[in-house]
C-alpha cells in the first residue's frame, strides 16, 4: 500500500522519481505525487489518478528541475482521493516536504494540538499532521527533529522528508512499514521496496523500526531513536532486473504465470541433494522439528489458502496437529501458545501488517516462529526465529501466481522433511514425495500450454455475474484460492464452498446457467464429490470439473472438463490451479478490466 521513492544524486531528481514510482504502481494507489528542490524552493505537484497524469503534467520530470526530492502513490485511508490530500505534504511556510506509508493513530489528537497553536490544515490526511510536527520542533538540526516526533507519533509509518534549509540531503525513518535505502554510483535513493532501486543500484540497506537514514550524493548515515549513528551492513539484490519488467507479455500476470515452472524449480532445485531435502536457512535441528507438538500457520490472503493446504499434507504425512488462522484474526482470539507449538508466518513481501503483527504475537508468547517469505532482509525474516525463503523473484501483479506457487513448493518441502524427521515416512516414500516434486515444473509448463483452450472457454462467461467453486479436503483449499482470483481481477462474484456444504444453504444459490467450478483431484473423494456436482447439475449449474488425467468417471457428470497430469495427491493445487489462473485472467482481460491493478487493491498491505 503506497509507494515512497526518494533520491539525491547527480542526475536530474523528477524522472528518477516518477521511473521508481512506477514500479511501484502494484502496491495500489489512487493518487501521486512528487516534491523536488529546484535550487531555491522546494517545488510540489500531484495528481489524482494514474501515475501517466502525472508523468503529462510534469513533461516526465522536465519541468520540475532539482536533484533532489521525493515521491509518492498514495492509497487512501484518510480522505478521499484528491490533490489536496494526496502527497507530498507541506508545512506552512513550504520549507518542509513530507510523504508518508502507514497510518497515525493519534493523529485527530496531534491535529487538535497543532491547530490550538494556529497551525492550519488542508488536507484530511493524517499526513500532514507530520509535516506540521516537523515543522513545530524544527530549531535546525533535522535529526534531531525527526526524533522527537517518532516520540510523539503513534502508529505505522515510514517518513520521505526533505527540508528547505538542507538541501543537499535527503531523509527517512520507519516504523512497521516498509523501507529501504539504495547505493547507487551516481545518487542514493529510498524506496518502499526493492523494485524501485534495481534500475540504479543492487546495493540496499533494510531500515528497521525506528531508525534513521540521512542521504547526501555520496555518503549515507544511519542513527537511532536517540539520534546516535549506527553502524548497518548493505545487502547485494541479485534479482534479474529483466524479472521486474513485462519482457514482451501483455500483463505482468501474464508473465508472472509462465514464470511458475522456473519459480518452482528455483525454489525445490537448491534443497533437494543426494534424494534428501536439506533446508540450509532454515537451522532447526531433527531434535527441534521432533519436539514441535502443533503448528499454527498465520497468513493473509492466497497465502492464507497455501496455509490451509498445508495443514491437510502436515496433518496427512508427518502427523502433526496444524491449525489456520488469518492474520487479521489471529491476535484477537487471545491463542494459546507454548514452547512446543511452531508457528509458520507466510508472507511474499514479508512486509504484510497482520502477519507481522501475528509474528510479534506468537513470540511474546514464547512460541518458535518460522517465517517463509520471498523478500529476503523484509521484517518478518529478520524477526521470525528461523526463516525460509521462496525463490520467486519480484512479483508486480497485484494478483498473485508465481508466488503462490513458490509458498506451496516451500510447504511440502517442509511437511516433507517433518516427517521423515520424526519416522512417518519411509526412505521409499521420501523418494517417491522428490520425484513427483521434480515433475511439477515441467508438468505446470505443460498446463500453461493449454492456454488457448482455457482463454476459449473463458470468453463464455465474461458476462456472468455469479461463479461457485466447489470441492473437498485439498480441492477445497484450491477452490479458494479459485475463486479469490476471479473476484479480485474481474470483479465478477465469486464464493468457494466445500462440496459437502452445499445441502446446508448454499445450494439455494444455484440457478439455471450458473457456472460452477468443481475441483476432483482427491481419489478417495472422487465418489462423493462427483454426486455433489450430479445435485448441482440437476438445478441448472454449468459444471467446470477440474481432475486428474485418467478420471474419466467424471466426463458423465460434469460438462466442460480440464484434466491436470498425475501427482502425488498432496501435490496437486499445484498443478489444479494452473487453469484456474489462467481462466481468471482471460475473463478479466475479455471484460477490459485492469489486470495487473485491480480497484481497490493493494500488493502490500501494510496497514491493518
Amino acid at each position: 500500500m503506497c509507494g515512497i521513492v526518494g533520491y539525491i544524486g547527480e542526475s536530474q531528481a523528477a524522472p528518477i522519481l516518477l521511473d521508481g514510482l512506477s514500479k511501484l504502481e502494484y502496491r495500489g494507489y489512487d493518487s501521486a505525487g512528487i516534491a523536488v528542490y529546484d535550487g531555491e524552493n522546494i517545488r510540489v505537484q500531484k495528481a489524482v489518478g494514474r501515475l501517466k497524469v502525472l508523468s503529462e503534467l510534469t513533461h516526465d520530470g522536465a519541468t520540475m528541475p532539482g536533484i533532489s526530492g521525493i515521491g509518492h502513490t498514495r492509497w487512501a485511508t484518510h480522505g478521499a482521493p484528491s490533490n489536496d490530500n494526496a502527497h507530498p505534504h507541506y508545512n506552512q511556510t513550504e520549507t518542509i516536504a513530507v510523504v508518508h506509508n502507514g497510518i497515525i493513530e493519534n493523529y485527530l489528537k496531534l491535529r487538535k494540538r497543532l491547530e490550538q497553536k494556529e497551525y492550519q490544515f488542508l488536507s484530511e490526511t493524517d499526513t500532514e499532521v507530520v509535516a506540521h510536527l516537523l515543522d513545530y520542533y524544527y530549531k535546525g538540526d533535522p535529526v534531531e527533529t525527526i526524533t522527537k516526533i517518532m516520540h510523539r507519533v503513534e502508529g505505522s509509518y515510514a517518513l520521505g522528508i526533505i527540508f528547505k534549509d538542507h538541501p543537499g540531503k535527503v531523509y527517512a525513518v520507519r516504523k512497521d512499514s516498509p523501507l529501504i535505502v539504495g547505493h547507487g554510483k551516481d545518487g542514493n535513493l529510498i524506496a518502499s521496496d526493492v523494485p524501485a532501486v534495481l534500475k540504479y543500484t543492487r546495493e540496499v540497506y533494510f531500515i528497521q523500526n525506528e531508525e534513521i537514514a540521512v542521504l547526501t550524493k555520496e555518503n549515507i548515515g544511519f542513527y537511532n531513536v536517540d539520534g546516535e549513528e549506527i553502524q548497518k551492513e548493505s545487502t547485494t539484490i541479485d534479482w534479474d532486473i529483466n524479472a521486474a519488467e513485462k519482457g514482451g507479455y501483455e500483463h505482468f500476470m501474464l508473465k508472472e504465470m509462465y514464470e511458475q515452472p522456473r519459480t518452482v524449480r528455483d525454489t525445490l532445485n537448491p534443497r533437494i541433494k543426494d534424494n534428501k531435502i536439506v533446508i540450509e536457512e532454515l537451522g532447526m535441528s531433527d531434535e527441534e522439528i521432533q519436539a514441535i507438538r502443533k503448528i499454527h500457520i498465520v497468513a493473509c490472503g492466497s497465502a492464507y489458502h497455501t496455509g490451509v493446504t498445508a495443514k491437510y499434507i502436515f496433518e496427512g504425512m508427518a502427523r502433526i496437529p496444524v491449525e489456520v488462522d488469518l492474520a487479521s484474526e489471529f491476535r484477537y482470539r487471545n491463542p494459546i501458545l507454548g514452547e512446543e507449538e511452531l508457528v509458520i508466518i507466510i508472507s511474499q513481501s514479508g512486509e504484510t501488517a497482520d502477519s507481522l503483527a501475528a509474528l510479534r504475537e506468537a513470540k511474546a508468547k514464547g512460541a518458535k516462529t518460522l517465517g517463509i517469505v520471498n523478500v529476503v532482509g523484509s521484517s518478518i525474516a529478520r524477526e521470525a526465529d528461523k526463516v525460509m525463503y521462496t525463490w520467486a523473484g519480484p512479483e508486480i501483479a497485484v494478483a498473485t501466481t508465481k508466488a503462490y506457487s513458490a509458498q506451496l513448493v516451500a510447504e511440502y518441502l517442509l511437511a516433507v522433511k517433518f516427517a521423515q524427521v520424526r519416522g512417518k515416512i519411509t526412505e521409499e516414500e521420501v523418494g517417491g514425495f522428490l520425484k513427483d516434486l521434480q515433475k511439477l515444473p515441467e508438468q505446470i509448463e505443460m498446463l500453461l500450454g493449454n492456454q488457448e483452450k482455457i482463454q476459449h472457454f473463458a470468453n463464455r462467461y465474461i458476462a456472468a455475474k455469479d461463479v461457485f467453486f466447489v470441492g473437498r479436503g485439498i480441492d477445497y483449499a484450491i477452490s479458494m484460492e479459485g475463486s479469490l482470483k476471479l473476484k479480485e481481477i474481474s470483479y465478477i462474484h465469486s464464493e468457494a464452498y466445500a462440496a459437502g456444504e452445499l445441502k446446508h444453504g448454499t445450494i439455494s444459490l444455484i440457478e439455471e446457467g450458473t457456472l460452477v467450478a468443481a475441483v476432483v483431484t482427491q481419489e478417495e473423494l472422487y465418489k462423493k464429490t462427483i454426486s455433489n456436482i450430479v445435485e448441482l447439475r440437476s438445478r441448472g449449474a454449468f459444471v467446470l470439473a477440474v481432475t486428474n488425467a485418467g478420471n474419466q468417471e467424471i466426463e458423465k457428470a460434469a460438462d466442460y472438463v480440464l484434466y491436470i497430469p498425475q501427482t502425488n495427491k498432496y501435490f496437486t493445487n499445484s498443478l489444479a490451479i494452473i487453469p484456474l489462473q489462467l481462466f481468471s485472467y482471460y475473463v478479466s482481460v475479455g471484460k477490459g478490466c485492469d489486470v495487473d491493478k485491480p480497484r481497490n487493491l493493494a500488493k502490500s498491505v501494510t496497514v491493518e
